[in-house]
């Protein structure tokens, strides 16, 4: 799967996008981001759990329940504002 980090993620993580095998035992976008922060610890943990994370699977915005499958593309968006 391609995982896809945008704006302020993007640079607190100092990682755009990477190509990752679907973990065993995550089969949403929530397990998903659980894994990462397990994994991969500070920062993370705070920039992925954060309680107002947008995300998209396959360009479409979902929930964080939305099912993942092998070859999805997932991005991660901070809050957006409007002006």
């Amino acid at each position: 799967m391609q995982l896809i980090y945008f704006a302020s993620i993007r640079e607190r993580l100092g990682c755009d996008r990477e190509q990752l095998t679907l973990p065993g035992g995550v089969r949403s976008v929530a397990d998903l981001v659980a894994w990462l922060a397990a994994e991969r610890g500070e920062p993370w943990a705070s920039v992925l759990q954060g309680p107002r994370l947008l995300c998209a699977v396959n360009q479409e915005m979902c929930r964080l329940e939305q099912p993942l499958h092998d070859g999805d593309e997932v991005a991660f968006f901070p809050p957006v504002t409007g002006g």
